[in-house]
């Protein structure tokens, strides 16, 4: 009994350090295993329609695990999704998430270099986790208890783990290595997908198409397939996006298609002075994932002659970043004066979180001629 109170007065000042410096030494006498995972930086994980990036509180970027056929996501990053405090006891050796977290998420810098690979962690039975003070136990699709992995300095949970503890469903997309966390669960519990045991006896909730099959462009009013919004809900996306409303556009189409292994929809309209955009909205989330906007038939007002003043770089910054809520001018990548068919316009380009937005704006009048979002992962 003394050795084991020793073993874990050890393993609490070793799992303290996790928190406070990002190193973490297990103690040879801790209750843990020392297991090989995978350490996976192609799986992207997408919260509520937003790509995640996650890092450590050196700025590294950290990437999800697998092992045994549980994914698995780090602790600090969790609380920051939940917009909870993550602390640590050493007298129980329990991590908390607790309170309304009132620091910024921590940032840092990408991990270019990132490969899938096996690597040595640590799954440990002795770590308590509770959520604004209740201790929390997790399972696999199975039933079976998982616990708390510790890897490279930082604990990890598993994925349904974290759905659950966010109250929100898990869809796993294969054809794209895509996790997918949305919405409020369903109320029969956590959703069970092939997240959880990557084919190994659970089924998808993400439609992949055959080989052989060619997408259908068809959509009936009334969408049935499973947690899949209907092609008026994704026009209602776009719309929203756009700051338009239904009576002030001309829909050219809204039909479901694949693009890179993922179901979206593709949605076009134009208004009344023949704006027009383009948007891709995922099918599952109704997440915006790229939209292009171009003024097909601007011109400048006919009293101005393209001679004289024009617009400062940093005006065009400033037109460009207001488009684009929580960027500032750190997140401009270029800015430049340039001249298409006659026309004297700024090039503005911004890259924020995980998204790249490109902009067309007039140089003498401010208008934005075109703007375009992508996934700077597509």
């Amino acid at each position: 009994m003394r050795s084991n109170n020793i073993a874990k007065r050890v393993s609490a000042l070793a799992l303290c350090a996790v928190l406070t410096t990002g190193t973490l030494m297990m103690s040879a006498g801790a209750v843990s295993t020392n297991v090989t995972a995978q350490l996976s930086p192609n799986i992207s994980v997408v919260v509520d329609g937003v790509y995640q990036t996650f890092y450590n509180v050196s700025g590294s970027e950290v990437h999800p695990i697998v092992y045994n056929g549980t994914t698995y996501l780090p602790l600090r990053a969790v609380g920051e999704l939940m917009g909870k405090n993550v602390n640590w006891d050493q007298t129980s050796l329990t991590a908390s998430l607790s309170g309304t977290r009132t620091t910024a998420a921590v940032t840092g810098v990408a991990d270019a270099g990132a490969v899938t690979q096996n690597v040595a962690a640590t799954i440990s039975t002795d770590i308590t986790v509770t959520v604004d003070g209740v201790a929390r136990t997790f399972t696999d699709v199975n039933g079976n208890v998982v616990y708390p992995m510790v890897y490279n300095g930082s604990i990890y949970l598993p994925l349904r783990a974290i759905g659950n503890l966010m109250g929100k469903s898990v869809n796993w997309n294969s054809a794209t290595s895509t996790v997918t966390l949305s919405g409020a669960q369903s109320s029969g519990g956590i959703l069970v997908t092939d997240a959880d045991s990557f084919n190994n006896g659970a089924t998808s909730t993400v439609q992949t198409p055959p080989a052989t099959q060619t997408p259908t462009v068809t959509v009936p009013s009334q969408n049935t397939s499973s947690g899949m919004i209907t092609a008026d809900q994704a026009k209602s996306k776009a719309l929203a996006h756009a700051g338009l409303n239904a009576n002030q556009v001309n829909f050219v189409r809204a039909y479901l298609d694949w693009d890179d292994g993922r179901q979206v929809y593709d949605v076009e309209f134009y208004t009344s002075d023949y704006k027009e955009y383009d948007y891709e909205i995922d099918a599952y989330t109704g997440a915006v994932l790229s939209y292009d906007y171009d003024a097909d038939y601007y011109a400048p007002p006919a009293n101005n002659t393209q001679s004289g003043s024009y617009i400062s770089q940093s005006e065009a910054i400033r037109i460009a970043l207001s488009y684009v809520s929580g960027a500032t001018q750190s997140n401009v990548r270029y800015a430049k004066l340039d001249r298409d068919d006659g026309r004297l316009e700024y090039e503005v380009e911004i890259i924020y979180g995980t998204t790249e937005y490109d902009f067309e704006i007039d140089a003498y009048t401010g208008t934005v001629i075109s703007r375009d979002m992508d996934s700077i992962y597509d």
